[in-house]
């Protein structure tokens, strides 16, 4: 995770150009006190990390998520930083997703700034997935589909249609959900009462990476998502991560130039 050199020789061995870095999710500051420093000093060494590599390198910020006035002061810097495409967040911050709350401050705020932002879901605990590491097996695309879902159904892209957002691990489960998310936004009024589009229309303007394990489960993403919205992914260097990301993604995705024009799209660069 912190080892640049030998973070640049995987590169060199998988085929991958540039690779965007950004906290891992148990690092994500979720508490308001003494966050800010702890996100300064995050963000500083990011950014050197990034000057440093020759442009092999993107940078995804951390942000102080329980304190609005905070969160802007530091996107607004990080906004200024060479290298530096936008922010990594939770999808989930207490009982609130990203159709309110401090997250959909954060959204908002990205949007104006034109930062980048990457849903990272928290490997939540709950009782019944206490064994089989169920908490990110079940737990991971869970919590991913609920951002996804509050999202387009918080009619969150209605109202920041400038907001450039990806979802890892191919979106958690909501392509498989998608159908009942728009049988149901049809259906009933309390469903709909946020949004102004079906949840088919506004899945296919969002973004999502290759990390299914499935080259059947990218196959059905492929049928929801814009094929210019799916980026190359590789949950690197955690043990669940994809072992070949590019060759994955180029056999099974929408090819390799695609996904590097994905990419840049959705890194503003």
């Amino acid at each position: 995770m912190s080892d640049v050199p030998a973070i640049l020789g995987d590169m060199a061995r998988n085929n991958i150009g540039v690779r965007v870095l950004s906290a891992p999710p148990f690092a994500f500051p979720m508490q308001a006190a003494d966050s800010e420093t702890y996100v300064d000093n995050f963000n500083n060494a990011l950014a050197d990390v990034v000057a440093a590599s020759d442009g092999a390198l993107v940078g995804l910020g951390m942000v102080p998520i329980g304190d609005p006035d905070a969160a802007i002061a530091q996107m607004k810097k990080l906004a200024s930083v060479p290298g530096i495409a936008g922010v990594a967040i939770p999808p989930l911050l207490g009982h609130d997703s990203l159709d309110r709350g401090p997250l959909r401050h954060v959204l908002a705020t990205a949007a104006q700034l034109q930062l980048s932002v990457l849903v990272h879901p928290m490997q939540l605990p709950r009782p019944e997935w206490s064994d089989h590491y169920l908490a990110n097996l079940i737990g991971n695309p869970v919590e991913t589909a609920t951002a996804v879902a509050s999202l387009i159904l918080g009619g969150v892209k209605d109202e920041l249609p400038d907001l450039r957002i990806c979802f890892v691990h191919g979106g958690g489960c909501s392509a498989d959900l998608l159908g009942r998310w728009t049988h149901g936004w049809r259906s009933r009024p309390d469903v709909r009462r946020c949004s102004s589009r079906s949840p088919t229309e506004a899945f296919s303007e969002l973004y999502f990476d290759t990390v299914t394990h499935d080259a059947g489960a990218l196959r059905l993403l492929m049928k929801h998502a814009a094929d210019d919205h799916i980026v190359c992914g590789s949950d690197y260097p955690f043990d669940m991560a994809e072992s070949d990301p590019v060759g994955f993604a180029a056999a099974h995705g929408p090819g390799s130039a695609s996904l590097t024009s994905a990419a840049r799209a959705f890194l503003g660069l």
